[in-house]
């Protein structure tokens, strides 16, 4: 599971889409109290942010459609409470340039 910290927009394909399914993953384990992954580093880093969470998904949501993609799963907004800014990283932002970098897709990293 991985919610990258850097721009959509430098995104490729893939990890765009993926990073949208797993943004849904999370907001389903924390919205719902699930039990699978709540434990695991990337869930546990968007406890109690889910409004940054949200906005992390409207940003994504931003680029898709200017790629040309639909999107037909909003969010539910009442629930995005917590904190509106991501201050955790697992990876720093030059790391995670870095991994990306190392993966030879199409990022623009």
């Amino acid at each position: 599971m991985r919610i990258w910290d850097i721009t959509p927009k430098k995104l490729c394909r893939n990890h765009l889409l993926g990073e949208h399914r797993e943004l849904h993953a999370i907001w389903s384990i924390l919205t719902n109290n699930k039990k699978g992954y709540s434990n695991h580093p990337e869930t546990l880093r968007w406890k109690n942010k889910l409004s940054a969470l949200y906005l992390r998904h409207e940003k994504l949501v931003e680029e898709m459609k200017k790629r040309g993609y639909n999107h037909y799963s909003d969010l539910e907004k009442k629930l995005a409470k917590g904190l509106n800014r991501q201050n955790v990283f697992i990876d720093s932002y030059k790391q995670q340039r870095k991994i990306l970098k190392n993966k030879k897709c199409s990022c623009n990293v």
